[in-house]
């Protein structure tokens, strides 16, 4: 079965746009749970403007799912993942400033780097999954880094999903191919919605994990986090 994470930094952005502790980001996480997800996804930056590290720190203990921890792994963020332990690591390029995640690892260029890092979290028992483009050399060079999964980058195919819907599924159903005949897991995120998350599930059912975010929290002010929830689940029955 394809688990849902749900990524609640719009729900750190809204708390932060007013400096108190409203909404309370660690109930909404133990909510999402009841409401039957089966993870929480944060992605802390460098700037804290969503999710802050504390945050993290507060989350782990209270989780009784799973926590993905996402994010590009300067040392300040190899600190707090070696620190909090999570179920899994998700390693993303993205640069300090970055308004959101646009892009995957280059995975033969940095390969070095990655393998490095990606050691080190294997040595603290933590499952790891590197952010990529849907290419399969890319998916290749990932499982020469020793990850234990893949992430998917799924703006593009959210983008031409309206357009040509078979079109937008077809590199992301190659590289998830060679990621299964690889034996690599298979996670996917970003821009996957209600409107794209059923036919992307039915293309590639084995998919292990979809973490999912701003789509939901926007769908969650018209129909509530319970319903919400409801809904994305059911798209991966």
């Amino acid at each position: 079965m394809t688990k849902l994470s749900v990524n609640i930094n719009k729900v750190a952005t809204i708390r932060n746009a007013r400096g108190a502790n409203n909404p309370n980001v660690l109930q909404v996480a133990l909510d999402c749970e009841l409401f039957g997800a089966q993870g929480i996804t944060v992605h802390p930056r460098p700037d804290e403007r969503h999710i802050r590290y504390q945050d993290v720190r507060d989350i782990k203990p209270l989780i009784k799912t799973e926590l993905n921890i996402e994010g590009n792994p300067i040392d300040k963020y190899i600190e707090l993942v070696l620190e909090t332990k999570p179920t899994q690591v998700t390693l993303v390029p993205d640069a300090d400033d970055q308004l959101t995640s646009n892009h995957g690892w280059d995975t033969k260029a940095n390969k070095s780097f990655l393998c490095d890092v990606i050691g080190r979290f294997k040595e603290a028992g933590i499952r790891t999954s590197i952010f990529v483009d849907p290419d399969t050399e890319m998916v290749h060079h990932a499982k020469e880094c020793g990850t234990d999964r893949i992430e998917l980058y799924t703006e593009p195919y959210a983008s031409m999903y309206p357009k040509n819907r078979e079109e937008a599924i077809a590199p992301f159903v190659d590289a998830a191919i060679a990621a299964r005949e690889l034996r690599l897991g298979l996670n996917a995120g970003h821009d996957l919605s209600l409107e794209n998350l059923h036919y992307f599930h039915q293309m590639i059912p084995w998919t292990d994990e979809v973490s999912i975010g701003h789509a939901l929290v926007c769908d969650a002010l018209y129909m509530g986090l319970k319903e919400t929830i409801k809904q994305y689940l059911k798209c991966l029955e």
